[in-house]
């Protein structure tokens, strides 16, 4: 036979068979032309069993990578969850470049990547891209940081150093989900803003106003479930004191724990409300004993908190609760000061595009006044100038002064909430760009998810693609913070695109092109759009409550997610003799030098330390005996099901894989 129709039919280049035969055992040399019949069929076999081995080793080496790899990752997030990059799509760049996306994907192909527009990009691949169309770029979101840090860090310098006026006292209402927040601001208040929200839970920041003995008071309303992490501590920010609501007959909670580090963080006095005094098993002294143990220490017990019981719902004991803040307000008043004559800044607390008036958010003036007609800066850009005003009864202003919420129109691109706002002259600033308008204020809004699909790819990770449509920007902060907490080896979440606004049917295509589910959270689905989806087979989801939401979410991961192969080393045996040949194996005695071998377990065949074969142990037997194990120091045979041929002094390593069921545990959704 020719040498070159013997490569042929082993699909192997001529030049590596005939350099590989020497190993084989075979010499016919570097140059040879043929080989008869017979040995052609030996070194046939024998490529054979070359490539058997070859597999073995590489199935081998991959299962050891891979258990180093999962010990590795579950070491490596032990204390610190690993950040990935920022990702964007193929659309989404060439907007942000102004370029044609046949230019840009033109551009992409003579870098070695195929994509469509929809397929996502990691930061380092887009950064080269750009740089070969002439771009300088950056990481987006860093800058975004950077850039909020030094406004937070100017908004400090600002109260720290501009003195002037005492200011009313802005509060924060703080705790754990259901103990009573909103009820107690609908007691204070007297309206019932309780009976507007989805499940009983403020979904978005809002602020009133009141007044006691002359003396008015901002109340900030944070959301008291745990997805608004960010929320609540920026609502901490911007107030001068906190008050904590622990429900009587409930105790401190996983939230109520969290407030309490925020408030200490923030560093403002705090007042607790021990609320639902009026339920059966309340017991207002387990509060006191169990904040004792965060250091939350009550007057009565020789602290400095002053503790308060109220029922919210038949609005006991609530003056005494303002009475409380005021009498803390009294002692912080030195601190609680602001200039009402300089130009006004102040924290962005809620943002939302409204149908009619477009963009829309609502200020805290932390210092100065607001008129009509200033230019809104944000990040030092140019937002847009004041159209209009109204406070929280929604009357029109002319003008809004220190601790003052005001629903701001006029913003050319909604802010972010926890941006801060600095009124300046519009010279000073530079103009918001197109690429920034058309893409949305929600390109970097909250927290990124960061589990791509590349990564996915690589590590074998399931990944869950989503289109997020809501209502306003908190919201859509709030839930790409909860996002965030999925953190898994075995599945992740990614996030396609995210929008303000109703769903739409580009939204329905986008989800088909991209094998995503449509969550819309507090936000309709016209009737044309769900027919489109019914058609296309898209999931859309629709929720008002956004931990029911996030736990829809998170059972849809844990359904992706699948059972996790361990291996489990049992024990090694020395094979003393070769007995029968069987159809699918051999029956080989032995001696068990380590562990154990059992009945149905798999085994690898060891020769002078290399790795030569593997399969499976049918049957073992102690003379003539069927026994389901044999242990360290006994003699026995076993049914080695395999192809491997074994020979006296081979080593059997035995090991069995067992499938365990991986459970995703999520904080905020498994209860």
């Amino acid at each position: 036979m020719n040498v070159t129709e013997l490569a042929r039919r082993l699909r192997v280049p001529t030049t590596v068979l005939l350099e590989k035969l020497p190993e084989l055992g075979f010499s016919l040399g570097k140059r040879a032309i043929k080989v008869n019949d017979r040995e052609a069929n030996d070194i046939m076999r024998a490529w054979r069993e070359f490539k058997r081995q070859e597999a073995v080793r590489k199935r081998h080496a991959e299962q050891k990578e891979l258990e180093e790899r999962r010990k590795a990752r579950l070491e490596a997030t032990k204390d610190n969850a690993i950040a990935l990059p920022s990702v964007l799509t193929v659309r989404t760049f060439s907007e942000l470049l102004d370029l044609p996306i046949s230019e840009v994907m033109r551009e992409l192909m003579r870098a070695g990547i195929f994509a469509s527009m929809n397929e996502r990009l990691d930061f380092e691949t887009a950064a080269i891209v750009a740089g070969d169309l002439g771009f300088h770029v950056t990481n987006v979101d860093a800058v975004g940081d950077v850039k909020q840090e030094a406004e937070l860090t100017r908004l400090e310098e600002v109260l720290r150093d501009d003195k002037g006026d005492t200011r009313s006292p802005v509060i924060v209402v703080m705790g754990h989900v259901d103990h009573g927040k909103t009820r107690l601001l609908d007691a204070i208040r007297n309206t019932h803003v309780i009976d507007t929200e989805a499940g009983g839970i403020t979904q978005h920041i809002g602020a009133y106003q009141v007044v006691r003995h002359d003396q008015q008071m901002t109340f900030i309303d944070t959301p008291g479930h745990e997805a608004f992490t960010v929320m609540r501590s920026r609502g901490a920010k911007v107030a001068d004191i906190a008050i904590l609501v622990v429900a009587a007959d409930d105790g401190v909670q996983p939230q109520t724990r969290e407030a309490v580090e925020i408030i200490k963080a923030s560093g403002i006095p705090m007042v607790v409300a021990i609320n639902k005094i009026d339920k059966e098993g309340a017991d207002p002294e387990r509060v006191k004993r169990e904040l004792s143990e965060l250091n939350v220490l009550p007057e009565d017990w020789g602290g400095k908190v002053i503790m308060v019981p109220i029922s919210a719902k038949q609005e006991q004991n609530i003056d005494q609760l303002l009475d409380a803040v005021l009498l803390m307000y009294e002692v912080e008043k030195e601190h609680i000061t602001a200039n009402p004559d300089r130009k006004a800044i102040g924290t962005i607390i809620e943002s939302h595009i409204d149908k009619g008036a477009g963009p829309v958010a609502t200020v805290l003036i932390q210092s100065g006044t607001l008129y009509a007609g200033d230019t809104l800066g944000v990040r030092g850009e140019n937002y847009g100038r004041v159209r209009a005003m109204q406070d929280w009864n929604a009357d029109n202003l002319v003008s809004a002064g220190p601790s003052v919420p005001v629903r701001v129109l006029g913003w050319k691109v909604a802010p972010f909430v926890g941006d801060v706002m600095e009124v300046a002259d519009a010279l000073e600033l530079t103009k918001t760009t197109k690429s920034k308008m058309r893409t949305g204020s929600l390109q970097n809004v909250g927290a990124t998810v960061r589990q791509v699909e590349k990564e996915g790819e690589n590590s074998g990770k399931k990944i869950l693609n989503i289109i997020l449509k809501a209502d306003v920007l908190g919201s859509v902060e709030a839930i790409l913070g909860l996002f965030e907490k999925v953190k898994h080896e075995g599945v992740g979440l990614h996030v396609v695109s995210k929008a303000l606004g109703n769903v739409t049917e580009a939204d329905v295509s986008r989800a088909e092109g991209t094998d995503a589910m449509v969550i819309a959270f507090g936000v309709q689905v016209p009737p044309n759009v769900e027919m489109q989806a019914r058609e296309k087979k898209v999931e859309v989801l629709k929720f008002d409550v956004i931990y029911t939401m996030f736990e829809a979410v998170v059972d849809r991961l844990q359904e992706m997610l699948t059972d996790e192969v361990m291996l489990v080393e049992l024990g090694k045996m020395e094979v003393l003799a070769v007995f029968n040949k069987l159809d699918k194996g051999w029956i080989v005695g032995g001696k068990v030098t380590d562990g154990v071998v059992e009945t149905g377990c798999k085994v690898r065949v060891w020769r002078e330390e290399q790795l030569i074969g593997e399969g499976d142990i049918k049957e073992i037997r102690v003379g003539k005996s069927v026994v389901k194990d044999l242990r360290k120091g006994s003699e026995g045979g076993v049914q080695y099901v395999g192809k491997t041929k074994m020979e006296d002094g081979d080593i059997l390593e035995f090991y069995k894989e067992e499938n365990k069921a991986r459970r995703l545990i999520v904080d905020g959704a498994n209860a």
